[in-house]
């Protein structure tokens, strides 16, 4: 049976990194999973109240050019916007680059089987701005969101940091989302559990 939820994601977050790759190799691997992936500015959670949206300043807020650019292949090139997500989190997080930078971008979407440069004309229109605000206001609004990744299903909300990555392990991977969503779902009296110290 499958199984119906939503993630945020912000390129910049490393536990984001962590929680999507398992998604990618579960979903690679044939997990029967139903996700939506819902765009979150981390630098709008970071906005004090009553400041200035980073939607209506974008130009002041260049770390939104990534997360703007996986709204456009995911809405508008879906079928290839796993490769992409993939792409950008490890362009960011494993070759340590600066997703602020246009050139960056572009080519972390060449080397996914994208047109970057059509991307980011995509992006320079406008649209995805509109989408990133829809999305993330909605989150925050429904569900209180305040951070990636967080895991949305029905009414209900979790923010979950995974320590470990999958290393393209489908199995790891799966049963790792299994027992996030199993414990979600099924014991919601749980509202924090958290290691007072990494034990690595």
């Amino acid at each position: 049976m499958s199984r119906s939820f939503a993630v945020t994601w912000d390129y910049r977050c490393p536990f984001a990194r962590n929680a999507h790759e398992h998604l990618l190799a579960g979903l690679g691997g044939g997990a029967s999973w139903d996700v939506r992936f819902v765009v979150f500015s981390l630098e709008q959670s970071h906005v004090e109240e009553g400041g200035t949206p980073v939607w209506e300043e974008p130009e002041r807020h260049p770390g939104l050019l990534a997360n703007l650019a996986g709204v456009v292949v995911r809405d508008r090139l879906p079928e290839s916007f796993l490769a992409v997500h993939g792409a950008l989190f490890s362009a960011r997080h494993d070759e340590a680059l600066d997703l602020r930078e246009r050139a960056v971008v572009v080519k972390a979407l060449d080397a996914a089987g994208v047109d970057g440069a059509g991307i980011l004309t995509e992006v320079d229109a406008g649209w995805p701005l509109d989408v990133l605000k829809r999305e993330h206001t909605e989150a925050v609004d429904q569900h209180q969101v305040f951070g990636v990744p967080t895991f949305i299903s029905d009414n209900d909300a979790v923010f979950v940091r995974l320590m470990h990555r999958p290393g393209g392990d489908a199995t790891v991977a799966t049963s790792t989302i299994e027992r996030v969503l199993d414990l979600f779902e099924s014991w919601p009296d749980l509202n924090e559990f958290k290691h007072t110290a990494v034990l690595r």
